[in-house]
């Protein structure tokens, strides 16, 4: 039963022993340096816009994961005047330190590295801006986004960009930080890219929690969460979906939903060949998972959803050694009888399909979808 928000390949592990080759860099841009940390590969290059007030050192605890399966350059840096990255001191206005500006920078470090064609873009919170700003200049270099509960342009209106003005006192941050600055510069960037689209022959997924800023008020809340739902509504190149029980910083309340969604996202620029290959990696990740996360309690749903995705892809006996392999992990989970049976009804296996349900029914007795199926299943015998 497909009981959960995503339904996309579970390939990661919590923990592993290989290290990539990592460039740790500072790039001159103009007179000045920007940080840049380069874990290199082969592939389309993955890039991450950290949010805002962070730097790249957020990304870290989910990097090797994603390398160890997709085998691709992962690049992360500091925007200018946070982390290791310097201010451009040529700049005379504090309104010259917009986010323009930043997407400059960006490219002239990204052309200096050599990553100036394609690409895929990450990004969390303020840094969506920066995806949806590079996405519209270079709309034929990015293959593809990953938005992780991103900023969006048609948030901040009028009456909200005030309410945050009662949040934020710009006069306790130190002035000439990066923080200094995108604060001053707040809200005229969301006025001036207020409405502005995502290119339509880019695909998106929109990775958002159910309720994004409890500490802001309701109706904040409600908002944020009704733009994410729009976006992917009102776009057939988006897709939307809900991190259940995650905060704001999503890829640190659930890891495996974000880095699920990476990988499966960079498969889709490989060849079926290569496509394989990275599907034997996530397997076996996901195996060792499984058995890790007994404690953690995520893989039972992590497995669900490897199952769900090799029926989509017709490979029904893998899918059914998933779900097998899930029973025996988590004998106490109805859900994960009950997928069995569905996947064994799709194998034409009725009388083991019966008894998965019956056992799916007898842990939860409250699984109405379960019993409509077996009394369906017992009526045709």
């Amino acid at each position: 039963m497909k009981n959960f928000y995503f339904t996309f390949l579970a390939i990661f592990s919590l923990s592993f022993t290989i290290h990539s080759q990592t460039l740790d860099t500072l790039v001159d841009i103009g007179g000045y340096n920007m940080h840049f940390n380069i874990m290199k590969g082969e592939g389309t290059p993955i890039l991450f816009e950290a949010g805002g007030g962070d730097d790249s050192s957020v990304w870290a605890p989910i990097l090797e994961r994603i390398h160890k399966v997709t085998g691709t350059t992962l690049i992360t840096y500091d925007r200018s005047g946070f982390g290791q990255s310097e201010l451009n001191s040529t700049l005379k206005n504090d309104s010259d330190f917009g986010i323009e500006n930043g997407i400059k920078e960006l490219e002239t470090g990204l052309a200096k590295l050599g990553y100036d064609d394609d690409i895929i873009l990450v990004s969390h919170s303020y840094g969506g801006l920066y995806n949806l700003l590079y996405a519209n200049k270079h709309p034929k270099k990015v293959k593809s986004i990953i938005l992780i509960d991103a900023t969006l342009s048609n948030f901040w209106n009028e009456d909200f960009l005030a309410m945050r003005d009662m949040f934020v006192d710009i006069n306790t941050i130190p002035k000439g930080t990066g923080d200094y600055y995108l604060n001053f510069n707040y809200n005229e960037i969301m006025r001036s890219l207020r409405n502005t689209q995502f290119p339509e022959n880019i695909t998106i997924t929109n990775i958002f929690p159910d309720k994004s800023a409890p500490v802001y008020p309701e109706e904040y809340s409600n908002r944020w969460k009704k733009v994410h739902v729009d976006l992917g509504e009102q776009n057939n190149n988006i897709t939307n979906i809900i991190a259940k029980s995650s905060g704001h910083a999503i890829f640190q309340d659930n890891p495996a939903l974000v880095i699920n969604a990476i990988i499966k996202t960079y498969s889709e620029t490989l060849d079926k060949n290569q496509q394989y290959a990275v599907l034997l990696k996530a397997l076996d990740n996901a195996m060792e998972l499984s058995i890790e996360t007994k404690v953690h309690n995520r893989s039972e749903y992590d497995l669900n959803a490897l199952g769900y995705s090799f029926l989509q892809t017709q490979e029904l006996d893998k899918a059914l050694d998933i779900f097998k392999a899930t029973t025996l992990l988590f004998p106490e989970s109805a859900n994960a009888y009950d997928s069995y049976g569905e996947a064994l009804l799709m194998a034409d296996k009725k009388t083991e399909a019966i008894a998965m349900y019956e056992k799916s029914i007898a842990l939860n007795p409250d699984n109405e979808h379960g019993k409509e199926v077996l009394l369906k299943l017992k009526s045709k015998e």
